[in-house]
């Protein structure tokens, strides 16, 4: 028991001293000399106090500002307590610069590499103005359906109520997809510290030729310090009300090559990958085993909805049960990452040898500007027999013996036979009895007689009740051989009580309705002639009603 306790201790210790470390992570990696970049360092030891030492960073960067957030969150009924340092850093010098591990008591943070880009340079008009918006693209010239990004910087050297707004981005013959939230960060410009915000599209253009990147329109209000004393907090906010635009970028679409393969989805991509995995692995496969393949196509530049269905697994004595594709987007610093995810359930039906085949993906190098093929080989599969799944085979000893079976076997096969052919047979003899029979035969009267249904109309007349009288005539009139409509138009005093009911039926004369007129046309009704008897007719078709 105490070495169980110990064992359980040493366990709980390993995953606190594994648990406990110091995460390091950066808003971006590529920016601008004189922007700034905002470095996280999350703790999750509670025991250790003070602040990480950022003296490292003073070599290669100016630091701006620190700032601790400490959170508290409960995961599965366990509450875990984290702690984070903001630092704000400035780059002093361009090209690739590394923040070094920082020190927090007795633990230590990862290095970052971050890409440092020279800083465009803008105009002094721009400079000048409290606020200006900027836009460029990654490639002035991209394949068609190849992504093109765009990157909008909107500067201001101002401070800005949370009222701004930015029209959305919308061209015509291409498919326009946000790269993220939009970043903060400030940036030095003219000796004037602005605050940037940024967003990145990435632009799939859906045909080639010249698209026009139209430009996008900035507005908010700008805060006036000097009207203090007049702001309220529910009233108008005093400022100017300032509205930019940015400028209208050409982007040159180019057609797909002419030597890419024309039976090739066409997958334009900076870069592919496409890989393997197995659950579990096919070694000691089994016949009626269920093994799960999943196939992760990834092309960098493209998004998950351009990415074709792989090539099937159709192998003899390999049955496949395909899932539906997993489909997501990652964004990076340049761009969409797609990724499609194929899983599968593969049951082999016989022992042996399978060979699955070759799977390749064609695509276009943009990075390179050559046509490239990226293949998973393909992999042999031994399966083994399920002794549990044999079936047990009888050996018959003598010929004599396998004769006997054989006719103790045929003997019911017979007997069924024979019962077949007598109730096909019997079939056969009342269909054609049947097809002598008249087509329709006369169905038992079923509801009230006749006598009766009469017998409630004179009521209902004789009490000049309108709703009854109607109800009880409808009764009456579908028991005869003609319609009530066919009978008031060979008999004029029935048309003419027909017509006082539904006059008392449908007005405020109702209540004054005597039904003595009715029951005397229903009484005086001469009785329908009588149909021509055809029946010796060989030529002619049954009557349709039969009497």
């Amino acid at each position: 028991m105490n070495r169980l306790l110990c064992t359980l201790l040493l366990c709980l210790l390993a995953f606190q001293a594994g648990a406990q470390n110091l995460l390091a992570s950066v808003d971006r990696t590529r920016l601008n000399l004189g922007e700034t970049v905002d470095l996280t360092l999350e703790s999750d030891d509670v025991t250790l106090f003070g602040k990480p030492d950022l003296n490292p960073l003073n070599e290669l960067f100016d630091v701006l500002g620190t700032r601790q957030v400490n959170r508290l969150t409960s995961l599965s009924g366990a509450a875990r307590a984290t702690t984070r340092w903001i630092v704000t850093l400035q780059p002093r010098h361009s090209g690739y610069v590394v923040i070094p591990p920082l020190q927090l008591g007795d633990l230590q943070s990862q290095p970052i590499s971050l890409h440092v880009l020279e800083s465009g340079s803008h105009t002094a008009e721009e400079q000048m103005a409290p606020v200006f918006i900027d836009a460029s693209l990654d490639h002035e010239s991209v394949y068609v359906q190849a992504q093109s990004v765009l990157t909008l910087r909107i500067y201001h050297s101002v401070s800005l109520y949370d009222d701004s707004s930015l029209t959305p981005l919308e061209i015509a013959d291409a498919r326009v997809e946000s790269l993220g939230e939009p970043r903060t960060f400030e940036q030095d410009i003219g000796g004037v510290r602005h605050g940037v915000i940024e967003l990145r599209y990435a632009i799939f253009a859906q045909k080639s030729g010249q698209l026009i990147i139209p430009g996008q329109v900035f507005s908010a209000t700008l805060v006036d310090r000097s009207n203090r004393n007049d702001y309220l907090p529910f009233g108008p906010r005093p400022g100017k009300v300032t509205r930019v635009k940015s400028p209208e970028i050409p982007l040159t679409v180019k057609a797909k090559p002419a030597d890419y393969p024309a039976d090739a989805p066409w997958l334009p991509a900076r870069a592919l990958s496409l890989a393997e995995a197995w659950n579990p692995e096919p070694t000691q496969a089994k016949v009626g085993d269920s093994l799960t393949r999943s196939l992760m196509l990834k092309a960098d530049g493209l998004s998950s909805a351009q990415l074709p269905p792989l090539p099937t697994t159709d192998v003899d004595g390999l049955r496949r049960y395909p899932d539906q594709p997993q489909l997501s987007n990652q964004a990076n610093e340049r761009g969409l990452i797609g990724s499609r995810e194929e899983r599968e359930a593969l049951v082999p039906g016989r022992d042996g040898r399978l060979e699955l085949p070759k799977v390749e993906v064609v695509w276009w190098n943009t990075h390179e500007d050559r046509l490239e093929r990226t293949s998973l080989p393909g992999r042999s599969i031994d399966v083994a027999a399920d002794p549990s799944l044999d079936a047990v085979v009888p050996v018959e000893a003598t010929r004599g013996d396998s004769d006997a079976r054989s006719d103790a076997r045929l003997w019911p096969w017979q007997l069924s036979s024979a019962l077949l052919a007598l109730t096909t047979l019997l079939g056969f003899g009342l269909w054609w009895h049947a097809r002598r029979q008249p087509a329709i035969q006369r169905v038992a009267q079923s509801g009230p007689s006749p006598r009766t249904l009469l017998d409630d109309l004179k009521r209902a007349c004789l009490a000049n009740d309108t709703q009854a009288t109607r109800q009880a005539l409808d009764a009456w009139a579908r028991q005869q051989p003609e319609t009530l409509a066919d009978m008031a138009a060979r008999f004029a005093p029935l048309s003419e009580a027909l017509d006082g009911l539904n006059g008392a039926l449908y007005s405020e004369s109702g209540l004054h309705w005597q039904g003595a007129q009715l029951w005397q046309a229903i009484g005086d009704l001469p009785a329908a002639e009588a149909v021509q008897d055809n029946s010796q007719d060989s030529g002619s078709l049954p009557p349709l009603y039969p009497r």
